[in-house]
């Protein structure tokens, strides 16, 4: 698997200035800023530095010996179209700076300038080039993936977890159970396991008990044949028996009728069903997968699900984190979801700014993946704003710029929902983000953030 870093590449600055006196206080002033700087004479001298995806800015003076900056930046812009290439100049007019930005200049500036003007525009330069890097590598990785890594997407432990357990799965007979919130991708790891097994050459057979009326439950699963009642003109054939050979998955199984699954245990318990209206049975070979948003084992401890029929179908779990938990792997799938979008509505596929990736991982996620795939696609769309997700609680700051602001941000959000699932006990969430407590506690003084506040509240809500 193609690994991609989950900080910005480092950037540096490549000065390019024939007069030795502006090109050492100019380097001096950069690097006082922060910033890493390699000054050169001439474009002859800088030219092997110059290359396709090079993590580089250009601040380039327009009076050069042999080669002008505007010249140059014709060169620059035929490797590299999206390298930022600010130009200076001490001859310049207005007319020189419209054909430069015509030309593709990231921006122009006068001699003399004011050193908080040159840093600002190299900074922004920086910024925006760390970005359009990151999103260069998510999308390589994204088109060089394979196998299950192209379908469950992330990097973080939870989802590298839930990779090994569905291979670990999928060829053997045992039925599976997978949990997680409402859009955390059940029906895809279920699809998975079906994927990557033997029986993939069969059909998989989804059906959402959900929205399964009790009347017709048992003939949606099992069949019926025909006359076995007033609007049964013809046989049909039931999931069960459609699945033969292949996968069964039962999604929201938690909201399976008390006497639908009565009968779903016997299908499960003697691998063979009988249609309504006939006593002959058909014997199966098909694995069950089911799906819960609830805990199971808690449903039949307070009578809302059988408690045999739980023991039945709960031999191998699976377990789907929250988007909130994983939040390591956003830019990652919304980077993919764009693409995706980006492809169905025929459109380009926009990168987002600093700010609107701030906003996406600051978010909370309660509709998880399948959310944030809706906001990729209003983003594709051109329908959303600067700030991406639309609803921003009460007291919420304005969204981080710079790169410790969006760093802090990220920290705040995984300590708080940390926090939260432990119910303010510092010392577990402490041992959860594997720091010592007065780590924990100095964070928490530094960020503003009162444990207290949590100790009422339910893990898992919003």
């Amino acid at each position: 698997m193609n690994e991609i870093s989950s900080s910005p590449p480092a950037v540096r600055v490549l000065l390019v200035e024939d007069d030795e006196d502006v090109r050492l206080s100019t380097t001096q002033m950069l690097s006082l800023a922060g910033f890493e700087v390699e000054a050169f004479p001439s474009v002859e001298r800088v030219r092997p530095h110059i290359a396709l995806g090079v993590p580089a800015v250009v601040v380039c003076d327009v009076r050069l010996p042999r080669m002008s900056g505007t010249e140059w930046l014709v060169e620059v812009h035929a490797i590299d179209p999206e390298l930022p290439v600010i130009l200076v100049t001490g001859h310049g007019h207005i007319a020189m700076a419209v054909a430069a930005m015509r030309d593709g200049a990231y921006d122009f500036i006068e001699k003399p300038f004011a050193t908080e003007r040159l840093v600002a525009i190299v900074r922004h330069a920086v910024e925006r080039r760390q970005l359009a890097l990151q999103v260069s590598s998510l999308r390589h990785a994204l088109e060089n993936w394979n196998g299950i890594q192209s379908v469950l997407i992330g990097r973080s432990a939870q989802m590298q977890a839930v990779r090994r357990n569905v291979m670990t799965l999928a060829n053997t007979s045992a039925d599976v159970l997978i949990y997680g919130e409402t859009g955390t991708g059940k029906e895809l790891v279920a699809r998975c396991l079906h994927d990557h097994s033997a029986r993939r050459q069969q059909h998989f057979v989804p059906l959402n008990c959900g929205g399964l009326p009790e009347a017709l439950a048992e003939s949606e699963l099992f069949g019926h044949e025909a006359g076995a009642f007033t609007s049964a003109n013809r046989v049909r054939v039931g999931k069960f028996e459609h699945a033969n050979g292949g996968t069964l998955f039962l999604d929201e199984i938690e909201s399976m009728p008390m006497a639908v699954q009565i009968k779903l245990l016997r299908a499960l318990q003697e691998r063979s069903i009988e249609r309504i209206g006939s006593n002959r049975p058909i014997p199966l070979d098909c694995r069950v997968v089911a799906a819960s948003k609830e805990d199971l084992k808690d449903l039949s401890d307070r009578q809302k699900f059988r408690a045999d029929l739980y023991y039945r179908i709960g031999v191998a779990f699976i377990e789907l984190p929250p988007l909130r938990e994983r939040r390591e792997d956003i830019p990652l799938l919304f980077e993919h979801f764009v693409l995706q979008a980006a492809a169905r509505h025929d459109q380009p596929a926009p990168v987002p700014s600093n700010a609107q990736l701030s906003d996406l991982m600051a978010h909370a996620w309660p509709g998880n993946v399948r959310e944030l795939r809706n906001v990729a696609d209003r983003f594709v769309l051109g329908l959303l704003g600067e700030r991406l997700t639309q609803l921003r609680p009460t007291g919420e700051q304005a969204l981080p710029q710079t790169l410790p602001q969006q760093v802090e941000a990220f920290e705040r959000a995984v300590i708080v929902e940390t926090l939260r699932r432990h119910q303010g006990d510092q010392p577990a969430t402490a041992s959860a983000l594997g720091i010592a407590r007065q780590t924990l506690f100095d964070k928490l003084r530094k960020l503003g953030v009162a444990a207290d506040e949590f100790k009422s509240a339910r893990p898992g809500a919003e």
